[in-house]
C-alpha cells in the first residue's frame, strides 16, 4: 500500500501512522472515482444513442444484441455502485437499510456471473433454504459484495472448477451466514492474514481492492468477513451479517 500511495501521490508515507495511511489512502480512491465516473457517464450515453440507432434495425439484430446491452447495462450500473462507494470512503459511510431477501441477491449474483464462469468451464451453485429471514441490508452494497467475492473465487479457480454460494442462520437466529466456497488451490498460511489489505493481490488480474471492499461494506452493516480452507480443498469465504429485528430497521 505505501508503494501505492507514494507513487499517486508523490509523498514518503513510509513514517506516517496507520490512521494516516488509511485517510491518504480514502482520499485517493476519491480521487480515483472522480476520474472514473465522467468517463462512465459518457459510456451511458453512448449506449444509450446506440441502442436508438439499432432500433430501426432488423428483428434479429435486435434480437442478438438485447442481451448483450442488458449486461451492458448492468456492468455499468454496478461500476458506477463502485464509484459511489469509494467516494463514500472520503467521508462518513451512510447505508440505505432495508429488509432484503438474500435469496435473491445470491440469484442475481449468480445469474450475473455465470457466463464468465461457464467461459472458463466453472459451474456456479448456490445453495439457499426456502424459509432463510430478510436481513437489514444495503440492497445495492450487499451485492457488490458478493460480486466481489464470487469474482474472487473465479479469478482463484482459474478453469475448469466449481464455485458455490450458501447461505443459512445460524442455531440462534441472530446471525445470516454467506459462504463462498471455491476449488481454487486455496488460501497460503502466511498470506491469510492480508488478503483484506487494500491493493493486495496474488493475481495477475487482480487490482487488490475487492476484497478490501467487501470488508469495508461487511463492516459497515456491523457484521464480520473471513476467509479459510475447506478440508476438502479450496477456500471459503464466510460473511456473518447481523439478523436484525424488523422493528430496529427505521430506529
Amino acid at each position: 500500500m505505501e508503494r501505492i500511495l507514494a507513487k499517486a501521490l508523490g509523498e514518503d508515507v513510509t513514517k506516517l501512522a496507520a490512521q494516516e495511511k488509511r485517510l491518504l489512502l480514502s482520499r485517493l480512491l476519491a480521487r480515483f472515482a472522480h476520474e472514473v465516473r465522467n468517463p462512465l457517464s459518457s459510456l451511458d450515453i453512448h449506449v444509450q444513442l446506440l441502442e436508438e440507432d439499432l432500433a430501426q434495425a432488423a428483428p434479429q439484430v435486435k434480437e442478438n444484441t438485447a442481451s448483450r446491452f442488458e449486461i451492458i447495462r448492468g456492468e455499468l450500473h454496478r461500476l458506477e455502485n463502485i464509484v459511489k462507494h469509494f467516494i463514500s470512503l472520503a467521508g462518513p459511510s451512510s447505508l440505505d437499510l432495508h429488509p432484503v431477501e438474500v435469496a435473491n441477491v445470491v440469484s442475481h449474483v449468480c445469474e450475473l456471473l455465470r457466463p464468465e464462469a461457464a467461459a472458463r468451464g466453472i459451474e456456479i451453485a448456490m445453495k439457499v433454504p426456502d424459509d432463510l429471514p430478510t436481513v437489514a441490508a444495503d440492497s445495492a452494497q450487499l451485492t457488490q459484495a458478493l460480486v466481489n467475492l464470487v469474482i474472487n473465487a473465479i479469478q482463484a479457480v482459474e478453469r475448469n472448477g466449481r464455485v458455490e454460494v450458501s447461505a443459512k442462520t445460524d442455531e440462534s437466529d441472530e446471525l445470516l451466514s454467506l459462504e463462498v466456497h471455491d476449488t481454487g488451490p486455496g488460501i497460503a498460511a502466511d498470506r491469510r492474514h492480508s488478503i483484506f489489505e487494500p491493493f493486495f493481490t496474488t493475481k495477475a488480474e487482480g487490482s487488490g481492492l475487492g476484497l478490501w471492499i467487501v470488508q469495508q461494506i461487511i463492516t459497515a452493516h456491523g457484521g464480520v468477513v473471513g476467509a479459510s480452507n475447506a478440508p476438502k480443498g479450496g477456500a471459503v469465504f464466510a460473511v456473518h451479517l447481523p439478523l436484525r429485528k424488523k422493528e430496529k430497521l427505521n430506529g
